[in-house]
């Protein structure tokens, strides 16, 4: 299997019209997050189809689809490691070390090479399952899991980096942390995040925060009541949007 053989089979769902409104929706002009991101109007189920397909791509040929310039092409390339990675998720007590493992030089890879996963949607169908899934399991199996990557020190790094997809990948990854009950480190990433610059990391941030809510709303709100009146309003909005009106209008205008 090689890299150029799912290139050409990827681009035999090229759509130029879809293309055309992607480049526009996932903002790739001069300036903008996406600037020069080169879109052939897959969509995602397609895509996905392919990535399953491809599977048994070796990482040195799954490189080489991260670093193209095609956003499709670096999506295939992150839904293969989610297939590989998944394999290798479900743990089967007699396979457990080599199965650890295999992990592990995925989530390696996938850290090493973090400045390509450089779109919201790239990030958001990756991190969780493979950067959120490997820690998590770093926690639940500390004597198994080795890495040159010291657990979630990962994703503190990851929180302060000049690069936003990085940030975005450090909240992101806690969303596996989340729906396994442990939110601690998300709201830790969260208030290091209160004051970045960036729409789509208030975005990200105000969304993990809704989902703390689902698990423990007293516990988003303790850290609501501390930050709602510094956070940016996008995060806010983000975070109160299930909230009932009366006390969604009570943090949008200050009268907590």
């Amino acid at each position: 299997m090689k890299a150029g053989d799912l290139k050409k089979e990827l681009s035999l769902y090229t759509n130029l019209e879809k293309a055309n409104l992607l480049q526009r929706f996932f903002k790739t002009g001069k300036g903008q997050y996406g600037e020069g991101d080169i879109f052939l109007g897959v969509m995602v189920p397609n895509t996905r189809k392919v990535a399953k397909k491809y599977i048994n791509l070796p990482l040195s040929e799954v490189k080489k689809l991260l670093y193209s310039r095609i956003h499709e092409e670096r999506l295939c390339a992150l839904l293969i490691l989610v297939e590989k990675f998944g394999k290798l998720n479900k743990i089967n007590p007699s396979q457990m070390k080599s199965q650890f493992d295999g992990a592990k030089e995925i989530f390696s890879f996938y850290i090493k090479n973090a400045k390509q996963i450089n779109n919201w949607d790239l990030v958001d169908l990756s991190a969780p399952k493979i950067v959120g899934e490997y820690l998590l399991n770093k926690k639940n199996h500390p004597s198994q899991i080795k890495s040159q990557f010291d657990g979630v020190n990962i994703l503190f790094k990851f929180a302060v980096s000049n690069n936003f997809w990085e940030r975005r990948i450090a909240i992101l990854s806690t969303f596996t942390f989340i729906k396994n009950g442990q939110y601690k480190d998300s709201l830790k990433i969260a208030k290091i995040l209160l004051n970045d610059k960036h729409d789509l990391i208030h975005k990200a941030v105000g969304w993990m925060l809704r989902e703390v809510g689902k698990k423990s709303l007293k516990d988003e709100e303790l850290f609501l009541k501390k930050y709602y009146k510094s956070m940016p309003r996008t995060m806010l909005r983000y975070a109160i949007e299930k909230f009932p009106e009366e006390k969604r209008m009570k943090y949008l205008k200050n009268t907590f």
